[in-house]
């Protein structure tokens, strides 16, 4: 509720069962009860925002050497993500619920802590090389249209099995 506001001041929040399911998966992804899950919902039901605005940030707050690579289907939506999850951990509310969480630097779209952990941004199916994470967050990872194409699904399922997947901190979890 709070990022919501951060991010949309003045428009109205209405709480729905979905925005609790949502939570209560993204819990069990915090605690390790779960490895992988798909939210499917229409455009405009929140699911960005909280998986990928708040989420990183609220798991940076609760412990700031998480290692979070978020990734959509184009740097624009990446960055505007990127830049959303910024603006709730620089908001005076985020750091009095976790002033452990301190902010090292930012950099283009990534943000680091003084633990060595970040939120790192990429494009899905853009370059990682040199980068690795704990845990990774895909937004949309085709545009409508692409998804559409079996030759474009299966271009995007090798990149996630042979690129995504190595880049994992702990093999063993994924």
């Amino acid at each position: 509720h709070r990022s919501f506001r951060t991010l949309n001041p003045g428009s109205v929040f209405v709480p729905n069962y979905h925005i609790n399911a949502i939570a209560y998966q993204l819990e069990r992804i915090r605690r390790g009860e779960i490895n992988r899950l798909i939210i499917n919902l229409p455009p405009r039901y929140l699911k960005s925002i909280i998986t990928s605005v708040a989420f990183p940030a609220f798991l940076l707050g609760q412990d700031p050497r998480r290692r979070i690579i978020c990734l959509s289907y184009g740097a624009e939506l990446a960055a505007k993500h990127a830049a959303d999850s910024r603006a709730i951990i620089m908001s005076d509310w985020f750091r009095r619920a976790f002033p452990q969480m301190i902010v090292s630097r930012t950099a283009d779209s990534h943000i680091y802590t003084s633990k060595h952990g970040f939120r790192k941004t990429s494009s899905v199916g853009g370059a990682l090389t040199g980068l690795g994470g704990d845990l990774f967050i895909i937004d949309d990872p085709q545009k409508p249209v692409d998804a559409q194409s079996q030759p474009l699904r299966d271009q995007m399922h090798q990149w996630f099995t042979n690129t995504l997947l190595s880049r994992l901190d702990n093999k063993e979890k994924s």
